[in-house]
This record gives structure tokens, C-alpha cells and sequence, in this order.
């Protein structure tokens, strides 16, 4: 799948964005090795604590649908009725979901539109640098 294709994905995803308090729509798309794009959210709630990122969300709904294995995410941000603002990047409880079920060359696309030179890619080595890991444990 083209990059382009996989920020598509994340911009329809940023449509169902729950985001009542902040007014900021974060939307992701989670391509797994099987081909399959989870797309995903960012979900508000009142009390804050429960609010989950829209990286998360895509990842959880994978897992939970029994992928284990993933080559890039995309993930695109702004005010809710307004445009794409450039290079949001995931939180830090984010990199360490992705941490738990992706390598260290990992890809992840930050995007502010769907041309060539409307996004960057990393690898999650360089967003989590020392990153801890399933690997640290063994």
C-alpha cells in the first residue's frame, strides 16, 4: 500500500473523531502485515482520564481482531471543523503501544494532506529512542 493511500485511510478515520472538549480530531490508520487498514479515532471523555488516542484506538482494534503484526501507521491532526495542521506526533503512551507489537523500523507517517511533500516518515526507533520493550523483559 502507497503512503498516500494509509493517510487517505487516517483522514477518513479523523471524520469519527469524538473530541467535544478539545475540539482537536486526530484520526490514524494501522496498516497490518495481512494488508488489512485499521482506522482509528481520537475518543474524549468528560472525566479526561479515559480518553484514548486515536493510535490507540486502531491498535486495539487489531489486536482485538488477533493482528500481531504491522508495517506503518498514519496519523493526521487538527482543530475538528478546521484543516490538517502539520507533523502532529503520537503521545508518549502511544509509541510505547506501538513499542509492544512493532520493530524498531517500524513506520510511521505524520501527515498535514495526502501529497508527496505533505508528510514525514520515521521509524518508531527514532520516536522512542531507548525505547522499553518485550524484548527487555526476556
Amino acid at each position: 500500500m502507497e503512503d498516500r493511500e494509509l493517510i487517505r485511510a487516517a483522514i477518513r478515520a479523523r471524520e469519527n473523531a469524538y473530541c467535544p472538549y478539545s475540539g482537536y480530531g486526530v484520526g490514524a490508520a494501522l496498516l497490518a502485515c495481512s494488508g488489512r487498514v485499521y482506522g482509528g479515532c481520537n475518543i474524549e471523555n468528560a472525566a479526561y482520564g479515559p480518553t484514548n488516542c486515536a493510535e490507540r484506538t486502531a491498535f486495539f482494534k487489531a489486536v482485538s481482531e488477533g493482528e500481531r503484526e504491522f508495517l506503518a501507521l498514519a496519523i493526521v491532526g487538527g482543530p475538528r471543523d478546521g484543516e490538517l495542521q502539520e507533523s502532529i506526533s503520537p503521545c508518549g503512551v502511544c509509541r510505547q503501544v506501538m513499542a509492544e507489537f512493532c520493530p524498531p523500523d517500524f513506520r510511521v507517517l505524520l501527515a498535514w494532506g495526502e501529497g508527496a511533500d505533505q508528510y514525514r516518515a520515521y521509524t518508531l526507533e527514532q520516536l522512542l529512542p531507548l525505547g522499553f520493550g518485550p524484548d527487555n523483559l526476556k
